[in-house]
């Protein structure tokens, strides 16, 4: 909502950057995209390496129960 209000106050002061920030929002979001993607696969990754070096204490915490 902030954002928008931000935006509508930026209309009315500024209009043709408005419109620009309008046009140039989805091409800079489609140009971010595929960075997006790779850092979250690099998360999931990291994440299945944490898991893995944790699965030895977890097995054994577990058979202790």
């Amino acid at each position: 909502m902030v954002t928008f209000l931000l935006w509508c106050l930026l209309l009315i002061t500024f209009w043709p950057l408005a419109i620009a920030a309008i046009i140039l929002y989805p091409i800079v979001w489609i140009i971010l995209l595929p960075f997006r993607l790779v850092g979250i696969t690099v998360d999931g990754i990291l994440e299945l390496l944490r898991q893995l070096i944790k699965l030895p204490s977890t097995i054994i915490r577990k058979l202790n129960e």
